[in-house]
């Protein structure tokens, strides 16, 4: 069995999950954002550990809930996917009560315990392989961290400097022409885009002291890879746009682009010292064609790219989940050893 933890009606959980069916493997979404009000998550553990020491959890028992209303016991799965782990509860939009300071406090208290409670029994209970492991993936989720560690491992990155100080960035700026700003972590709703600063001294010093950003050096080009993978297989696409984000405008030229056995070997380093099984990476081709590491979202989005480059991303997913489950389970399994007297 293999379990997809996301938010209600997630694309790409969907589309996976009908994949993995299609190949007679048994397959479910455990909605992150779907707990309140839906009677199903429950974890006991035993006051006196079991004698022999039997069972998932070690004197436990825990079962969860899929989007399909079945309870369904995490320790029984060989991998889970651990796509999106964090959404409000869709039962708690837009509650209040009369005193909006209450309400708020409610509201936090049902949104931090559906979560903690959801992550703690998986934690618990499930004993397979993760897609990717929580801590790995927050911490691979830190850009600053991960732009260190993809230097380590050999790939070029931008320089980059992380500062509230307009001086700093205005000396940076000196030092490597060309500057571009991004948020450091971002918010959610609309993606705050990449955007070049011409002249730091233009803006005012208190707009740099409101939070930290990141200035990085411009990469110059107009070659944009996008690359998906899946533990040891890689399906990228090159994207050609003078933009410094491609993401606002799709209608620009994308295609397959077959990922060079250096650059593979590159990634599969930088993934494995971030211990991330997958990952979707975002890389910018010189003029003179070296790649340079711009980040990695440990579980980015790749289904918008299936149309466009007719690449079957889904199905290459469902194969690398179902190979990934049959792997866990045979390692599970105990395997008899017959012997002789010498």
């Amino acid at each position: 069995m293999i379990l997809a933890l996301s938010y209600h009606e997630d694309l790409h959980a969907l589309a996976v999950q009908l994949a993995v069916r299609a190949r007679g493997e048994e397959f479910h979404v455990v909605e992150c954002d779907s707990v309140s009000g839906r009677p199903g998550l429950s974890w006991e553990l035993a006051g006196v550990l079991p004698e022999n020491g039997s069972g998932s959890g070690s004197g436990s028992s825990a079962a969860v809930l899929t989007s399909e209303g079945r309870t369904v016991a995490p320790g029984e799965a060989e991998l889970l996917w651990w796509r999106r782990a964090r959404a409000d509860q869709l039962a708690m939009s837009g509650v209040t009560s009369g005193d909006g300071e209450v309400g708020a406090q409610q509201v936090t208290l049902v949104n931090n315990d559906c979560r903690g409670a959801l992550a703690g029994i998986l934690a618990a209970s499930f004993r397979g392989e993760w897609i990717s492991p929580p801590e790995a993936t927050d911490r691979a989720g830190d850009k600053v961290y991960q732009l260190w560690v993809a230097q380590q491992a050999g790939f070029r990155v931008p320089r980059t400097l992380i500062t509230q100080s307009r001086d700093e960035v205005v000396d940076f700026a000196r030092e490597v022409g060309r500057v571009i700003v991004k948020p450091v972590v971002g918010a959610p709703g609309p993606s705050l885009l990449t955007q070049r600063i011409d002249d730091p001294l233009s803006l005012p010093a208190e707009s740099f002291a409101v939070c930290p950003a990141t200035y990085q050096e411009y990469v110059p080009g107009r070659h944009h890879i996008r690359l998906n993978c899946f533990g040891d297989r890689m399906f990228a696409a090159l994207i050609e746009t003078e933009e410094l984000d491609w993401r606002p405008d799709l209608r620009v030229p994308i295609k397959r682009w077959p990922v060079p056995e250096d650059l593979a070997r590159l990634v599969r380093r930088t993934l494995d010292r971030l211990e991330l099984p997958m990952g979707v990476i975002d890389l910018k081709l010189t003029p003179q064609g070296e790649a340079v590491w711009l980040e990695v979202n440990p579980q980015g989005q790749f289904l918008f790219l299936e149309p466009i480059t007719g690449e079957p991303l889904t199905e290459h997913f469902a194969d690398y989940l179902v190979d990934t489950a049959a792997k866990a389970a045979g390692a599970a399994t105990p395997v008899a050893v017959g012997g002789g007297r010498s």
